[in-house]
């Protein structure tokens, strides 16, 4: 008895608990349950190193976000070329902002083009060398270091490469090429005398004409070469399109306001253009003919 009157009073307790708990009425509201905004990431490839790169790009970000109902824009930066690779192959980035050769890759695993990143004609790769050099011709390279930033970049890498091949030069062997990550890195290795001459293309070089005049003075441009389609922005595929079409109207409508000059100003860019996958065409058939005469892309 003395035990069962123990059970009892143990038991009491957690019956009048679970009594209240069920007899608590049900509470109703007239609004909606809160919904998280969507986030989708904005990621340009690694033109600038991420410190610089969000400096200059936090601002497109935070005036797309200022228009973009249903949706909310982060940028991510990316530490090297091989890092964005990885994001568009595995599709965890919403937004590209890949160079041309990325582009043509990214539509192969669902990625569309939905602007172009600046002016066609801006889109060349330089080869600089210091104003001492004894460099005046490609053929003064031979047994010479030459640096890029990855044996991806397509201004930067490939079409120098091209454009020795077409001088004349065997990329392959009578040059050494190093891959050294970043397009300031490339330019700081000519500054330094590492090597005989570096890659880069103009929003690279102009940037750094500004931020280091006095290191830049000390350096050139010695040869252009011919300009290709420019940067793409790019869509996943699941992206709605409601999101998609309201970044590409915000991109597109930045030379119409001041705030919008700047930001495109500060980014080294003229404007954003409408365009589509077919734009990118032209970069199969180079990257085709460059891979025939040069190299594998993936294999420097």
């Amino acid at each position: 008895m003395a035990a069962l009157n123990k059970a009892l009073l143990i038991t009491l307790p957690l019956t009048a608990c679970q009594q209240q708990a069920a007899d608590k009425p049900l509470e109703y509201s007239t609004e909606p349950a809160h919904v998280a905004t969507p986030v989708y990431r904005l990621v340009p490839h690694p033109l600038y190193n991420p410190q610089t790169l969000s400096k200059l790009f936090q601002p497109l970000v935070d005036h797309i976000n200022g228009k973009l109902q249903g949706g909310h824009l982060e940028l991510e930066a990316s530490r090297d070329y091989q890092s964005f690779e990885q994001k568009f192959l595995t599709r965890e980035a919403e937004f590209l902002m890949p160079n041309p050769w990325q582009t043509i890759e990214a539509q192969k695993v669902g990625y569309q083009v939905m602007a172009m990143w600046g002016d066609a004609e801006n889109f060349k790769g330089l080869l600089i060398v210091r104003k001492d050099s004894p460099v005046k011709t490609p053929a003064d390279l031979k047994g010479r270091t030459v640096s890029y930033p990855s044996s991806t970049a397509l201004a930067a890498a490939i079409m120098p490469q091209y454009f020795l091949h077409t001088q004349g030069i065997n990329v392959n062997s009578d040059i050494h090429n190093i891959y050294v990550g970043s397009q300031m890195s490339s330019i700081m290795n000519v500054y330094l005398g590492q090597v005989a001459a570096g890659a880069t293309w103009p929003p690279p070089w102009n940037l750094f004409q500004k931020e280091h005049p006095t290191e830049a003075a000390q350096l050139k441009v010695i040869w252009e070469t011919p300009s290709l389609v420019n940067n793409s922005v790019m869509v996943r595929n699941d992206v709605p399109v409601a999101i998609s079409q309201q970044v590409r109207q915000t991109l597109l409508d930045l030379t119409e306001t001041p705030e919008g000059q700047k930001i495109l100003a500060g980014m080294e860019t003229a404007r954003f253009h409408a365009a589509n996958d077919a734009n990118y065409d032209v970069v199969r058939t180079y990257i085709k003919r460059f891979e025939t005469e040069v190299r594998p892309i993936k294999q420097p």
